[in-house]
């Protein structure tokens, strides 16, 4: 990631790239696309850096440059979407379609957007016209954002081919792997849930909801320590949660 005194160099180098200089014979510009894509960069190294504010500027002239630019009305959405104004938020990522109506990458981040906004046939729509675009090289996030999706809907057989087509792709995706675990779980298939459970602990940290189903699965098949163990970390890393909750109540009952 770029970090903020790198950034400031990078925006007076740009600044100074966009002037118009002499050489003693005709004025020479520097191309302004060059321009537009350095600020772009800017503004996505301060948005990975968490500063939205400072990310704004630049990217705001990236579209004074190109006002149709679907990198950097991409980057805005997102800046937007971080700092909860949603509004802002949709009219550029609507922007950048209307720019780039076939990228699978903006139609995936605009599908999040609309599944976090819990517009789920939106979302739908988004993930699977990008599903489409097979030579996409994040297809597999695609495919776990349309299992994602129809979780949500109750689409339980649809969620799980997605998933499964996710790891078709991409065989190292926890989130894929963990879902189809607590699939596998919930229909009582503990054999394949277990598999796809010992498949995610190798590639990812736990969460609340991934301990409390290792503490599940481990008590299925009788592996005390380690359901001990899970039950160890869901206490000591999220007492708060719903899910140490169902462990108390599980332990007393």
């Amino acid at each position: 990631m770029i970090k903020p005194m790198l950034a400031v160099g990078m925006l007076s180098l740009v600044l100074t790239g966009c002037m118009t200089t002499t050489t003693g014979e005709k004025p020479r510009k520097t191309d302004p696309n060059a321009a537009r894509d350095s600020y772009i960069q800017l503004g996505i190294g301060y948005l990975q850096e968490g500063e939205t504010e400072r990310a704004k500027a630049p990217l705001s002239e990236a579209l004074k440059l190109d006002p149709r630019s679907s990198a950097a009305h991409t980057a805005l959405a997102l800046v937007f979407q971080q700092e909860g104004e949603d509004t802002s938020a949709e009219q550029h990522f609507r922007a950048a379609l209307a720019a780039e109506p076939d990228s699978a990458r903006i139609l995936n981040n605009y599908g999040a957007f609309l599944l976090a906004q819990e517009r789920y046939n939106e979302a739908l729509q988004q993930f699977e016209k990008a599903s489409r675009d097979t030579l996409y090289r994040e297809r597999s996030r695609v495919f776990e954002n349309l299992g994602l999706t129809h979780s949500r809907m109750d689409n339980t057989e649809a969620a799980k081919a997605s998933f499964e087509r996710a790891l078709r792709l991409n065989s190292r995706q926890p989130l894929a792997l963990l879902e189809l675990a607590k699939i596998e779980f919930q229909q009582q298939h503990y054999v394949p849930a277990w598999e796809y459970y010992r498949r995610f602990t190798q590639l990812s940290g736990q969460t609340a909801s991934s301990l409390w189903l290792g503490v599940q699965l481990a008590r299925r098949f009788e592996d005390h320590n380690r359901a001990a163990s899970y039950a160890l970390q869901l206490r000591r890393l999220y007492p708060a949660s719903p899910e140490a909750r169902a462990l108390k109540a599980s332990e007393s009952s």
